[in-house]
């Protein structure tokens, strides 16, 4: 059974960091791509980060760009997003995601959340002095 779990999500201050995992069980990691999404309530869910299957070649929004940073440890099954400099407007509940079919994130990210099929359970990532 194909299964994400997300960890590392806290209370950071602002300009702090934090690192969240993604930790995949149940597939080959690297058979998939994986995105972050997070989300506020009222506010619909917005694509953060994406790890492409085949190359690894990541992709972040305009929003975090320069910020955070996502990468892939195959051998962890797990992938990882680095967040710094974090900002009170980062506040979120965090989820990543898993493609169906290894598609490119270049090709994802134009129609994401969509094409995303399997989801964890989310972390809560709060920025607040």
């Amino acid at each position: 059974q194909l299964r994400l779990v997300e960890s590392g999500g806290g209370l950071e201050q602002p300009g702090g960091s934090l690192r969240l995992s993604c930790a995949a069980s149940g597939f080959t990691l690297d058979d998939f791509a994986i995105g972050w999404f997070r989300l506020v309530a009222g506010k619909e869910r917005e694509g953060v980060s994406c790890i492409s299957s085949s190359d690894g070649a990541p992709y972040n929004a305009d929003s975090v760009k320069g910020r955070f940073t996502i990468s892939r440890d195959n051998a962890m099954h797990t992938v990882y997003l680095q967040m710094n400099s974090l900002k009170p407007e980062d506040t979120a509940v965090y989820y990543c995601a898993a493609d169906e079919f290894g598609a490119p994130c270049v090709v994802l990210v134009t129609t994401w959340p969509d094409g995303f099929r399997y989801w964890g359970q989310g972390t809560q990532v709060t920025v607040s002095s």
